[in-house]
């Protein structure tokens, strides 16, 4: 089994393209080990190996993730992230200690996290919300990481309207967070709820922009009318 993340790191040195290896830094502030590879090719890699392994239990799989996201590259974490993902057919609660550990352990920069959070943890939640108030915790943790996935685990649920009240209690706990890729995250979660729930975002927005950080107040209102903008940013 072991064999196959062999087969996977040698495509990824294969397709290693140049300038994605030099450019690919800049998109983050942490240092990060990178194979540069563009994501696509990664995207196709991920699925022609889980190809191979999809008939194998979801432990195993599960054991490979770990592999992956324990190997420290980028590249070998988004494919740890989809391949949790293709599974979640056959999440069951007790997943969820596993997929926190993952968070907590190693994810360390945003597009690991909102890659697993976005799609593993979103259809996590959906599947089971009686887990949301495990969130909420994460909302709470001194771990940048937990707290930014606390939001992003909701952009999708949130933007087909799910979950509202949930959405505004983790802003509000998360609402004064000194991290900007927090308040990033908070705010995406806000903006992809305004998409269903207009009004009631714009009403949290204006009840507490005047402690609201910049950063996350313009992510909040980026889909709203201009007029609604315009009150948003008045000082």
């Amino acid at each position: 089994m072991i064999d196959i993340l062999d087969e996977i790191r040698k495509d990824l040195r294969q397709s290693m393209d140049e300038k994605t290896q030099v450019t690919s830094q800049r998109f983050f502030k942490e240092t990060i080990k990178f194979h540069g590879v563009k994501m696509p090719v990664v995207n196709k890699i991920s699925k022609q190996y889980f190809n191979q392994i999809k008939f194998l239990p979801k432990s195993d799989i599960f054991d490979l993730c770990e592999i992956l996201w324990q190997s420290g590259f980028f590249e070998e974490s988004i494919i740890a992230c989809n391949w949790s993902y293709y599974l979640h057919e056959k999440f069951q609660p007790d997943d969820f200690q596993l997929f926190e550990k993952w968070i907590n352990k190693y994810v360390n920069n945003w597009a690991s996290c909102d890659t697993f959070c976005n799609h593993t943890m979103g259809k996590f939640i959906e599947l089971y919300p009686a887990y949301m108030h495990r969130l909420k915790i994460f909302a709470k943790s001194d771990n940048r990481w937990l707290r930014r996935a606390s939001s992003v685990s909701l952009i999708i649920p949130a933007r087909k309207g799910e979950f509202l009240n949930d959405v505004l209690e983790i802003a509000a706990i998360l609402l004064v967070d000194k991290d900007d890729l927090v308040q990033k995250g908070y705010g995406w979660m806000l903006k992809a709820a305004s998409e269903a729930n207009q009004r009631e975002i714009f009403d949290f927005v204006i009840k507490n922009k005047s402690i609201m950080p910049r950063t996350a107040l313009r992510y909040a209102i980026e889909k709203m009318p201009k007029n609604m903008k315009a009150e948003a940013m008045k000082k």
